[in-house]
């Protein structure tokens, strides 16, 4: 199964209550602490309550910021998990942050203190306004700070997996071409083109040397180009290997040729289409390879299952499906019906991770 992409999951409501408690307790302290030592300017409130921090005033100032704080988090953590370019993200985390806060504030300070004079409802609604506004810029402020750590470890985590994940990768599709039934198929077929066909021998061993040079290089992605003749070497191999019983069709744009596509990807599809369907002189095998206007390149056969068909080995469809996961958050789309397709996504524009 493809390990899909989480996100953001960190920013959920737990903790957004978390971190309204939180900021609500250390704000709550300072706005007392500062109303104790400050005798030349009384607390608003003493006038209308018979003792200058009240129990009631604490617990009601502690609410009304909990709640503001716990609503704003909740508005703001669900803009920023939307698959939205960054500066519509934080445009409209902010401001909107702005206006949930604010709203709550002065609400929630209204119904409170409902019992004061109306003379005085103005007032609080000033106070208010711009408490909720300090609420949305720290809710804002640590959301920010908190995606972006995450998203810096996942990318952490991203760039060990992958890196792994290709060195297996490497090692598995090496251990394919070099394992002695391979081998063995090679180097008889090699030896009875050199007794009858010394032309094409000599045409069988040069792509059999690119098949392995291709095979062990070090590239973390390539373009399709390069693919596709890796590919022309391999589908060689086989073809010579099965006659006519095999063929392989192209249709493949040039506009796409430096596009870019993960090593060994389409040679394993082709792989996989041999291992496991018919292939004889009454059941030939067609295999298509062709780009697309969606900017994919597909692979397709015919379903003609083998009767004892081989276990499945080496990178395979789900590994190549989470390479595409891990590395651009794209999916490989597979279809069965009597047709087998695979379409893999052609990269326009790659950075490597290493630079």
């Amino acid at each position: 199964m493809v390990n899909k992409y989480i996100g953001l999951a960190p920013l959920n409501n737990k903790l957004a209550a978390g971190l309204s408690a939180g900021f609500s307790m250390l704000i709550s302290f300072f706005v007392f602490t500062k109303s104790f030592l400050d005798e030349h300017h009384p607390n608003f409130y003493e006038q209308h309550i018979e003792t200058a921090v009240s129990t009631y005033y604490i617990a009601i100032h502690f609410i009304t910021g909990f709640l503001t704080l716990y609503l704003s988090y909740e508005f703001c953590f669900w803009v920023f998990r939307k698959k939205w370019k960054t500066r519509k993200k934080h445009i409209l985390a902010f401001f909107g942050t702005a206006g949930v806060a604010m709203f709550v504030c002065v609400f929630l300070s209204i119904i409170m203190f409902q019992f004061l004079p109306k003379d005085f409802i103005g007032q609080i609604a000033g106070i208010a306004l711009k408490r909720g506004f300090v609420s949305a810029v720290i809710v804002f402020l640590s959301t920010w700070a908190i995606s972006t750590f995450v998203r810096n470890q996942q990318t952490l985590v991203e760039n060990q997996r992958l890196i792994a994940e290709n060195i297996r990768n490497r090692h598995e599709a090496l251990k394919n071409q070099l394992n002695p039934h391979f081998l063995f198929n090679s180097l008889n077929t090699l030896g009875g083109l050199i007794c009858l066909e010394d032309e094409k021998a000599h045409q069988y061993l040069q792509n059999l040397s690119s098949t392995f040079r291709y095979t062990i290089q070090n590239k973390e992605i390539t373009t399709l180009k390069d693919e596709m003749n890796f590919v022309e070497c391999y589908a060689y191999l086989m073809k010579i290997r099965y006659g006519d019983n095999l063929k392989i069709q192209y249709a493949v744009n040039e506009n796409y040729n430096y596009h870019h596509i993960l090593p060994v990807s389409l040679q394993t599809l082709i792989e996989n289409a041999i291992k496991h369907n018919v292939i004889n002189d009454k059941r030939p095998l067609t295999i298509n390879i062709e780009t697309t206007e969606n900017n994919t390149i597909k692979v397709s056969n015919a379903i003609q299952p083998k009767i004892n068909a081989e276990a499945g080995e080496g990178i395979g469809l789900a590994n190549l499906a989470e390479r595409y996961q891990l590395l651009f958050k794209m999916d490989v789309v597979i279809t069965k019906t009597d047709i087998f397709t695979v379409e893999i996504p052609l990269i326009k524009e790659y950075e490597s991770r290493n630079n």
